[in-house]
């Protein structure tokens, strides 16, 4: 008997939440500040948010943050008690609302604040937070979030904020659930020494210089809807550089924010950026942030997708810290860190999952995004060679969806099991022109949406033409990869799947005697009547399954 299945198990983990891991088949344990940062407590269901102003200002001498966030928002329903979220060592010192200090107590990384009067439908409010601290040190970011206080090669401080997974009010209070985000955006005024320069998401509104305390105020505006984990700080001796795309929405400004000394190289790499932009606009329609621009920074960490703003630390090479994860060298053609950081300005900041669990969302679209770069530009053959590549990475350790309600991340697998998943879905729907329509429709769907995962199933079903819950039952809720069982019995293949889900029925595409053919097996016995007596059967690499023989021929 012939076993072929395309994996060989080998780590990788590029920005998963950091949590318990909990390996497949292992009862969980929550406790109760899970809830309170993963759910949808009623202190959060009442009130939608429409603006943050966060202004702050950034000590390097103390590695402190300190400074006010003020929080507008709409009444749902009525309502006197709001929870607002920030992580210790970090501490709210005074909330006030309409100019009264408002009482408040603390539980964990929440904290519930008594509003001045009970809220009333349909109004708009303000609540002003007051907050500071020494935000918890990043160890090894982005995996391991918090800020990133360093120097360059010079000496001068190099600054930078990453927090997926662990959240926002690591080091600002907000409303620290994706599920909602402000609706008209956000103002963040970040004030450093004045031999430094901040860079935060958004268009640079002004910069104020206090000579008083010998400091600048740089002030930032993002117009858009923006995740929390989305907004960021990135403090350096930063020179910048620009241009001008020219997309599918009109003129897009591109802005690189660089170490001054590094300059030169980042000219010549960040080349990808506008390469980047016409190959994505291409598959999945206009960049989402056009209002917003769209913004390279340098960080002394890795790189991280915040939104119009997205963090670079790649060396200025090519691959991925120069490896290529796929080993087929196609990923030596491209920036790793530009094209996956920036993939997520589709999938991630403009389609934001509303649960961390559905983090597959994220991850597998943008992974995916990797192959259809090299497709645009290189051609099938080489986004064929790099998705299949990647298979190497697949560790199959459990589901790609995690826990709902507490924070809780799926396997690392929703990188290159999902980019495979979905290059498996490519091959059933079977013409380009769709697939590419039925991308570009996501986006234009989910503009500037938090969604669930059936949110998603749900618009690929109908896109498609075809019930794929069967499919996403299988390749996102189970660690089991499809077997193709076969046999040939004189002139009649026999076929049937086993290994997956009740009824799973995925078509796949076989060759007889190198003929393509098309077969539709079942979870039971079918057969394909009239072969050749020598016929020869192999089966589309391109399909991420396991291939049983049974009979070895």
């Amino acid at each position: 008997m012939k076993y072929l299945l395309y994996i060989i198990p080998i780590a990788l983990s590029l920005s998963i939440a950091k949590a318990q891991v909990i390996k497949h088949g292992e009862t969980p344990g929550f406790n109760h500040q899970d809830s309170l940062r993963g759910s949808v407590t009623p202190e959060r269901a009442w009130w939608d948010l429409l603006h943050y102003k966060l202004d702050i200002t950034v000590t390097p001498n103390d590695s402190s943050i300190r400074g006010t966030n003020t929080i507008t928002y709409e009444v749902i329903e009525p309502a006197e008690v709001m929870q607002i979220d920030l992580q210790p060592p970090m501490s709210i010192t005074k909330a006030t609302q309409k100019g009264k200090e408002l009482n408040f107590k603390r539980d964990g990384n929440a904290y519930f604040i008594t509003l001045d009067k009970n809220q009333k439908k349909g109004k708009t409010e303000e609540i002003v937070i007051t907050y500071g601290g020494q935000p918890r040190v990043a160890q090894n970011p982005p995996w391991d979030g918090g800020l990133t206080w360093s120097q360059d090669e010079n000496g001068v401080p190099f600054i930078a904020t990453s927090c997926q997974g662990e959240g926002a009010s690591m080091w600002w209070p907000c409303k620290d659930h994706m599920y909602d985000e402000p609706d008209n955006g956000m103002d963040i005024i970040v004030t450093v020494p004045e031999n430094l320069f901040e860079v935060s998401n958004g268009r640079l509104i002004k910069i104020d210089e206090n000579k008083a305390d010998k400091t600048k105020s740089y002030h930032w505006q993002v117009k858009n809807p923006i995740n929390n984990y989305g907004v960021n700080v990135n403090i350096g001796n930063y020179v910048h550089f620009g241009e001008v795309f020219n997309g599918e929405k009109g003129k897009l400004d591109c802005d690189y924010y660089v170490l001054e000394q590094h300059l030169d190289e980042a000219k010549e790499q960040f080349k990808d950026a506008t390469r980047m932009l016409e190959a994505f606009e291409y598959w999945f329609g206009p960049y989402p942030f056009y209002e917003d621009s769209y913004k390279l920074v340098e960080v002394p960490y890795l790189g991280m997708e915040h939104q119009s703003s997205v963090t670079y630390g790649n060396g200025f090479h090519n691959g991925y810290r120069g490896r290529d994860l796929s080993l087929s060298g196609w990923g030596m053609k491209f920036d790793f860190i530009i094209i996956h950081e920036s993939g997520h300005e589709w999938f991630a900041n403009n389609i934001t999952y509303k649960d961390i669990a559905d983090m597959w969302i994220h991850e597998s679209f943008t992974a995916y995004s990797e192959n259809l770069f090299l497709n645009y530009f290189y051609g099938e053959e080489a986004s064929t060679d790099y998705v299949l590549g990647t298979r190497s990475s697949i560790l199959n350790d459990r589901p790609m969806i995690g826990y709902y309600d507490v924070n809780y991340s799926g396997s690392g697998d929703m990188y290159y099991k999902g980019a495979n998943m979905l290059h498996t879905l490519r091959q059933i729907v079977n013409d380009d022109v769709k697939w590419r329509n039925t991308l570009r429709g996501m986006n234009e769907t989910f503009y500037h949406q938090t969604v669930t995962t059936k949110q998603i199933e749900d618009f690929l079903s109908k896109k498609v033409g075809r019930d794929l819950q069967p499919f996403f039952d299988q390749y996102l809720r189970t660690v089991e990869i499809p077997i193709l069982e076969y046999r040939l019995i004189g002139s009649k293949l026999m076929y049937r799947w086993s290994n997956t889900v009740p009824d799973f029925d995925m078509p796949v595409k076989i060759y007889v005697n190198d003929r393509p053919k098309w077969i539709e097996p079942i979870t039971s016995w079918n057969a394909l009547e009239d072969l050749p007596e020598d016929a020869k059967i192999k089966i589309d690499k391109n399909f991420y399954i396991a291939t049983l023989n049974i009979m070895g021929r």
